[in-house]
C-alpha cells in the first residue's frame, strides 16, 4: 500500500508541475510538495526499519507538511480576495508567470 502512496503523490506532483503552473507559480511549490511527499512515502517503504513516521522523522515531516500548509493555504486567500475585488471593481488581473 505504500508503494501506492508514493505513486499517487508523485502522480499529484507531476501533475501540478506540468498542467496547473499555467495559472499560477504557486504550483511550483505545491507539485515540489508533492514530490517531497512520494519521495518520503518511497523511503519509509524501502526502508521500513528508520520508520519515517515516528520520532524525529515524523516530527520533522509534520512540520514541513505544516509550513506547505500554511504557505498554500496564504497563497489561496490572497488569490481569493483578488478575485473578489476584481470581481467587484471589474478589473482583470495580468496571468500570473
Amino acid at each position: 500500500m505504500q508503494y501506492f502512496y508514493a505513486f499517487l503523490w508523485f502522480a499529484v506532483g507531476l501533475i501540478l508541475l506540468f498542467s496547473m503552473t499555467k495559472e499560477s507559480r504557486i504550483f511550483y511549490f505545491a507539485g515540489g510538495f508533492f514530490l517531497f511527499l512520494g519521495a518520503w512515502w518511497l523511503a519509509d517503504a524501502l526502508m521500513p526499519e528508520m520508520k519515517l513516521f515516528e520520532g524525529g522523522w515524523g516530527i520533522a515531516l509534520r512540520c514541513v507538511t505544516g509550513g506547505a500548509l500554511l504557505i498554500l493555504a496564504a497563497a489561496f486567500v490572497r488569490e481569493y480576495r483578488q478575485k473578489r475585488r476584481e470581481a467587484v471593481t471589474g478589473k482583470e488581473k495580468k496571468p500570473d508567470k
